[in-house]
């Protein structure tokens, strides 16, 4: 590969192309003009991606801190960092003096900030920096809730309530807990909370049982329950009655179209998965028996806040705000909050206030601000002012004195390190506060808030008339494309540096180098072949958001403000809560009239005829190949989501660490050479999670080699002059980057695609999902991949049409399985005897090895009940790492071998636990 002169060459074309500082200059962006209920603006050249230039995420440009999803943040005001994982929700204490905050993903369950010296003032949680341990991490979506005199905080659980006694300084005490039972198999998963008017009574939105539960505050019995909408999350009393949020709208009638949110048919759409209605409850508690009314308002209700005698609610998953006149119980205006007209979805409103001088503010989750207007009263238009910037996903908005402070769930981001480098468990949130800007500077603001999130005329272009000539990636969606077929390849979880660190003329650490070209030679080899790609970054944290950013481009909020407890859902495959209303990148590809064939991504379930294992769909795979037979084991995998069922392979395994890639590999052969590839093809390689039942090194050598084969098979087919391939992680969770947790490797595979080269052009997950959109015609499904820029630099329009001939697995495919079978072991050829990961436990590791096995078998990696990432983060990368080093070498950074408990970083939740 001629990398280095090319690669020297491209960076002097850089620094012309964008200057000494490495990036193009941007335009500044008009100001967006006023209008009643939605956001206009004209737009800057070039959107986000390309303006990013070769900067890298995790690291300041000139605008600010560069994200993992093509953003940048450089927030109004003063920031307060909080380094303890992400804020799922927060409230203000009743003299204005402490913000509380539940958080997750770094062993707190709750933040106490000091408002007035801005600073944390405790910890609650089962994490080393905890000031208060307690046990478990789970918190719900939406509170806490402070009794009216501030001296009680109560806590949303898994199964009721932490009521906390809340001390003269603002910290709390150890607290009880006030429990609700489930019911069957469905959890309380409690969310809001509001008192009565006296302080006597608690009314808990519960939400995994969609109703409503009064409490006695003081003794913690159970009362009067009302049954409500789907999900009820926010809930506050106006007089005499609550008013209650379901963000899954309202109870399924006869005839209604459902799809599953947590054991119960809520009413959605078959095509895009999401939920039809959202409405808001009304009980009326001078009167308890009377029946629950019910107001229609946006998809997914979140918030809701009351001043002034109006009632505002925000629809996250309809980009709107409903104003309710109380009075009269109805809804009186829509606000709809979609600041930039090239794209209606997507900027997810989840908090709102009302300041004392009358500015409505409503966070926009996605859009990293603040969306403000001039508000009078509930019956007269609002007047949009502009927006304010702010860090990554703010998620509450309050007026504090004179000051407006920020809730940002992601903070931001992982952009710390510790000695082992980074990791996208390196969470932050963070507070951002300052004085509310006039009207005038609001909008200047606003520019700066376009230019941040990419926002530009003519991002999203769409063909008409005259078709142009035939190009790789198009510039206008609908103009052809050299491409048919395209080829989406999902693996799991794998940074840059621990597959390609080990390539000199990438940017990369060799000392964090897990799986290098002796156990990945086929992704090396394809490296060489078609391009390395060493600035490309993964948004998500884990499995349940990386799946969501490739099929959706997003991950909406439902999932982000359920990372405190997962159990609701995970895998939002089988919950209609967590699909946005513009459907996915399959479903979009469908309405561009576009074929498509699924094998195992973002499917469901699975069943497995007795008697099978990892040895037995090995060999069947080893006799597909030398037969050509079908497969003996007839294993069924589905999607609830009908739009995707009908388009899957269902003998294609889902995610089950206990079925190797290879097996996959052959299922979807025999589909292509009997119906050929459909325009887009979709895949769930798995096997490179680890935790089956092999040595690690060998689970990804059988990922990487049924990579290449796939690679092999389309570039000798006759579907090779017009394909491209794109294999990708889900997340780069499972270990430490130099660079920033969020890289990741990516490999762009087509006759169209450049050749051994080096590309350091900043590159996401969304800016992959807009070029596959834009190759094959389909509309962007939100603002964030609209303003993505295709990668066109990754393709040229003089093909190659060399095709790539995969390479032999250097690990042996059964390096650590448990008895021969019955095929026979796999044995590598001598040379490569010597890479052999050691499966003899040194004498001085056997006890904690042992303890390694022992919790192993409690984690949920193989079999058709198997969740990615149910295991504890932290804990799942430390025995992927002792098991490939043969037990014989620390994890990076640190001096010895931990067994499972000692685990810096044990108390990180996983997907399926409380902590």
């Amino acid at each position: 590969m001629q990398v280095a002169r090319q690669r020297r060459a491209a960076r002097k074309a850089r620094l012309r192309l964008f200057g000494p500082s490495g990036r193009r200059a941007r335009l500044v962006v008009a100001g967006a003009a006023a209008v009643a209920v939605a956001f206009t603006g004209s737009g800057i050249a070039y959107a986000s991606t390309r303006g990013l230039g070769n900067d890298q995420a995790g690291q300041s440009n000139r605008q600010g801190l560069v994200l993992s999803d093509d953003q940048i943040i450089n927030p109004i005001g003063d920031r307060l960092v909080i380094p303890n994982g992400k804020i799922m929700a927060d409230t203000i204490s009743p003299d204005g003096n402490h913000l509380a905050a539940l958080t997750t993903d770094g062993g707190i369950a709750l933040t106490i900030v000091d408002l007035k010296n801005w600073k944390v003032q405790q910890l609650v949680g089962s994490g080393a920096a905890a000031n208060l341990k307690i046990s478990g991490g789970d918190v719900g979506q939406q509170g806490p809730t402070y009794s009216p005199d501030g001296k009680f905080l109560w806590v949303p659980r898994t199964d009721g309530y932490s009521r906390f006694p809340v001390n003269a300084d603002g910290t709390v005490s150890a607290p009880t807990t006030v429990s609700i039972p489930k019911d069957g198999s469905k959890s309380g998963l409690p969310a809001q909370a509001v008192f009565s008017a006296d302080g006597a009574t608690v009314y808990a939105a519960v939400n995994g049982q969609n109703r409503i539960q009064a409490i006695d505050a003081a003794s913690g019995a159970l009362g009067q329950s009302w049954a409500v909408g789907n999900a009820p999350r926010g809930i506050l009393r106006i007089g005499t009655k609550l008013y209650v949020s379901n963000e899954g709208g309202r109870t399924a009638t006869a005839g209604d179209t459902t799809i599953n949110s947590y054991g119960t048919q809520v009413p959605a759409n078959p095509n895009t998965g999401a939920t039809t209605t959202g409405t808001v409850s009304v009980i009326d508690l001078a009167n308890p028996t009377a029946a629950v009314k019910s107001i229609d308002v946006g998809l997914h209700p979140t918030d809701v806040y009351t001043k002034n005698g109006a009632l505002f609610v925000t629809n996250t998953g309809s980009d709107t705000v409903s104003v309710i006149d109380p009075g009269k119980d109805r809804v009186v205006q829509t606000i709809t909050t979609q600041p930039w007209p090239e794209a209606t979805v997507g900027y997810e409103p989840d908090g709102v206030t009302l300041t004392n001088d009358g500015h409505l503010l409503i966070t926009l989750g996605r859009a990293n601000a603040v969306a403000v207007y001039k508000y009078t009263n509930a019956q007269a238009p609002v007047k949009y002012v502009g927006l304010l910037p702010t860090d990554y996903f703010p998620a509450s908005v309050d007026q504090v004195g004179g000051q407006i402070v920020v809730g940002n769930t992601r903070g931001i981001d992982a952009a710390r390190a510790d000695s082992n480098g980074h990791n996208t468990h390196d969470t932050t949130s963070s507070l951002t506060r300052f004085k509310l800007p006039s009207d005038h500077d609001t909008s200047k603001y606003t520019d700066k808030v376009f230019q941040y999130n990419g926002w530009t005329n003519n991002s999203v272009q769409l063909a008409k008339g005259k078709k142009a000539k035939a190009v790789p990636v198009p510039a206008k969606i609908g103009d052809p494309s050299t491409i048919k077929h395209v080829f989406l390849l999902v693996k799991e979880n794998r940074t840059y540096d621990q597959v390609f660190g080990d390539m000199a003329q990438g940017n990369g650490d060799p000392s964090l180098t897990q799986f290098g070209e002796n156990v990945t030679p086929d992704q090396h080899a394809l490296a060489e072949q078609f391009g390395l790609y060493d600035n490309f970054y993964d948004p998500p944290t884990n499995s349940a958001e990386g799946h969501n950013w490739l099929m959706q481009g997003d991950n909406p909020e439902y999932t982000e403000s359920s990372a405190g407890e997962y159990l609701r859902s995970y895998d939002t495959e089988d919950d209609a809560l967590g699909h946005q209303r513009s459907g996915f990148i399959w479903s979009g590809a469908q309405a561009a009239g576009k074929s498509v064939r699924d094998f195992g991504e973002f499917n469901q379930f699975e069943s497995v005829p007795a008697g099978n294992n990892w040895s037995t769909f090995y060999c069947d795979a080893q006799n597909m190949e030398a037969t050509g037979q079908a497969t003996t084991i007839n294993q069924v995998t589905s999607s609830p989501i009908p739009s995707l069922n009908a388009v899957t392979n269902h003998a294609y395994p889902k995610f089950d660490t206990s079925i190797p890639d290879l097996y996959r590999y052959e299922i979807w052969k025999q589909d292509f050479e009997k119906n050929g590839p459909a325009n887009l093809n979709m895949f769930w390689l798995s096997s490179d999670h680890t935790g089956g039942p092999l040595n690690s090194a060998a689970q990804v050598a059988d990922n990487d080699l049924a990579v290449g084969k796939i690679v092999d098979t389309i570039s000798h087919s006759p579907y090779w002059k017009d394909s491209a391939i794109f294999v990708v992680e889900d997340d780069s969770q499972a270990g430490q980057d130099h660079v920033d947790g969020h890289r990741a490797p990516v490999q762009v595979i087509s006759p169209y695609a450049q050749r051994g080269v080096v590309d350091d052009t900043y590159y996401s997950q969304v800016t992959m999902v807009r070029t596959i959109e834009q190759i094959l015609g389909i509309h962007p499904m939100n603002q964030e991949d609209s303003a993505a820029t295709p990668m066109t630099t990754a393709f040229t329009t003089k093909p190659n049409f060399t095709p790539f001939t995969a390479v032999p697995n250097r690990t042996s495919l059964t390096l650590g399985y448990a008895t021969q079978p019955s095929c026979g072991w796999d044995n590598v050829p001598a040379q490569f005897a010597a890479v052999q990961p050691s499966t003899v436990v040194p004498a001085a590791a056997k006890q904690v090895a042992g303890q390694w096995q022992q919790w192993k078998s409690k984690q949920r990696l193989t079999g058709p009940n198997a969740v990615p990432d149910y295991a504890n983060p932290a804990q799942m990368n430390h025995y992927t790492w002792y098991d490939t080093h043969g037990w014989a070498k620390p994890y990076p950074g640190e001096s010895k071998i931990y067994a499972p408990d000692q685990v810096p970083g044990a108390y990180l939740p996983s997907s399926d636990s409380d902590g």
